[in-house]
């Protein structure tokens, strides 16, 4: 953790003390570093997709343990010291969008296309049960080339 107070990985709240959520149900959560502010992502995320968070963060962390934690652009972010940001995901109306980076590297190819030419995704709708065991090797192999440096 960088010395950010614990109230700035808190999610915006509105009124009546529920989370913002942007467009598409998206948690609006405040730039920061470490596992605060991507917890309160993930308290954050809607129904279905906190279950789905929380599975995600947990599949992150046990693949690559030395794993590195932050928010950006209101989206938890996870990356290698070193080698920049690995994957990523973030909430849309009916799924979750993980991106991989350097998606593009990887083995076989994640599905869905990019406009960027070394990112590709997957995502997770409601009711899915996405395959855990390719997940990972999808994040260890990138967790093994170079990221995104921002």
């Amino acid at each position: 953790m960088t010395g950010k107070s614990r109230k700035s990985a808190r999610p915006s709240q509105s009124g009546d003390g529920k989370p913002v959520l942007l467009s598409g149900g998206n948690p609006q959560i405040p730039k920061g570093d470490g596992d605060e502010p991507v917890q309160a992502y993930i308290a954050a995320m809607p129904g279905w997709k906190r279950e789905a968070g929380q599975k995600l963060d947990g599949l992150i962390t046990r693949t690559v343990p030395h794993i590195r934690k932050a928010v950006r652009w209101n989206s938890p972010f996870y990356g290698v010291e070193g080698h920049g940001w690995i994957v990523s995901y973030h909430c849309f109306t009916k799924y979750i969008k993980i991106t991989f980076f350097s998606g593009t590297s990887l083995s076989p190819l994640p599905p869905v296309t990019s406009k960027d030419p070394n990112t590709r995704y997957f995502h997770i709708h409601e009711g899915d049960q996405p395959d855990s065991e390719q997940l990972a090797k999808w994040i260890k192999q990138a967790s093994e080339i170079p990221g995104w440096i921002t």
